[in-house]
C-alpha cells in the first residue's frame, strides 16, 4: 500500500473523510460508518512493509486484530471492526475528537494530577498484560483523553501477543519498534515483556511531573545509548519541592534493569494510586 491520500474514498462500508494523523507503520483517518451513522476513527496498516510476503503480513494482523478486538476496558479504545480492502488492513475504532495527552505535554503538572491521569492507564495495561498483550508503544501521543477527561489508552496496533511459553511477534521485525524517547532500555535489543511498559509509562509519568523527558537527543541511536547508559536526570532538578516518594516511584519505574523495577504493572499502578 503507497501513502497516498484515501480522503473520500470508501473502505467497506466506511467512507472516509479526512486524515487524522500519519506514522511509520500505520495512517490513521476520520470515517463515516454509513451502517452506524456515526463518525469513527480508522487505522489503515501499511501492508508494504513486507514486499513479498503480503499473504504472510495480512495473515498476522488478522490474528493481532481479533486479539486486540477481545481487549474491553474502560481506559482501552475499543476496536470496533477491523478489515482488508484490496489488500489494505484497516482497524476501525471510536472517533475521539478531543485530542491526545501530548496536548498537555510541556510544562511540570502537579504530581497528584498525573498521577491520577495515568493510574487508570496502568490498570488498563495491568489488564492488557493479564491477556497476554503488552503495548510496546506507551506514550502521550498513545492516551487520548475523552471529553469527559478520562484517560483512553490507544494504538495496541504494534502489541507483541505472547502465546503460553513461547511468543508469537505479530509485526514486522525491525519497524514499529516503538518510540525512541520513550523506550525500555532492553527493547532496543528487541526484547519487550510487561516491564518494557513500566519503564514506558514511567517516562511519560517523569515528562507530566517534570515538563521534560528524561533522555533526548538528535538521533534514535543517541536517544538509545542515554537510555542504556545515562543516570537518571534527577526529577527534583526540574520540581525542586517535589516530594521524595514521588522520586522513589520514578526511580524504580525508570530502573535500567528490569529486575529492579515493579515486578508487575499492577504494582505500578498501586504506587501511582497512593499518590493521588
Amino acid at each position: 500500500m503507497s501513502k497516498k491520500d484515501l480522503t473520500g474514498q470508501n473502505l467497506g462500508r466506511y467512507h472516509i473523510i479526512e486524515p487524522l494523523g500519519q506514522g511509520g507503520m500505520a495512517s490513521v483517518y476520520k470515517a463515516y460508518d454509513t451502517s452506524l451513522e456515526r463518525n469513527v476513527a480508522i487505522k489503515i496498516i501499511r501492508a508494504d512493509m513486507e514486499e513479498g510476503n503480503e499473504g504472510e503480513f495480512l495473515k498476522r494482523f488478522q490474528r493481532e486484530a481479533r486479539a486486540l478486538a477481545q481487549l474491553d476496558h474502560p481506559y482501552i479504545l475499543k476496536v470496533l471492526d477491523y478489515g482488508e480492502q484490496d489488500g489494505v488492513p484497516y482497524l476501525v475504532m471510536p472517533f475521539v475528537p478531543s485530542g491526545t495527552l501530548k496536548q498537555k505535554m510541556g510544562t511540570a503538572m502537579p504530581y497528584q494530577q498525573a498521577a491520577a491521569l495515568l493510574a487508570p492507564i496502568a490498570r488498563a495495561l495491568e489488564y492488557a498484560h493479564e491477556q497476554k498483550i503488552i503495548h510496546r508503544d506507551v506514550k502521550p501521543a498513545n492516551i487520548l483523553m475523552s471529553q469527559s477527561g478520562a484517560p483512553l489508552l490507544s494504538d495496541f496496533g504494534i502489541a507483541k501477543i505472547i502465546a503460553g511459553s513461547g511468543s508469537t511477534q505479530l509485526t514486522v521485525a525491525g519497524v514499529g519498534i516503538g518510540t525512541p524517547d520513550y523506550m525500555a532500555p532492553e527493547q532496543w535489543m528487541g526484547a519487550a515483556d510487561p516491564g518494557t511498559d513500566i519503564y514506558s509509562l514511567g517516562v511519560v509519568f517523569y515528562e507530566m511531573v517534570t515538563g521534560h523527558r528524561p533522555y533526548t537527543a538528535d538521533t534514535p541511536a543517541a536517544v538509545m545509548i542515554k537510555h542504556l547508559r545515562d543516570p537518571l536526570p534527577r526529577p527534583n532538578t526540574f520540581v525542586h519541592n517535589l516530594p521524595d516518594v514521588v522520586e522513589q516511584v520514578l526511580f524504580k519505574a525508570l530502573a535500567k534493569e528490569p529486575k529492579n523495577r515493579y515486578q508487575s504493572m499492577a504494582a505500578f499502578a498501586a504506587a501511582l494510586e497512593k499518590l493521588v
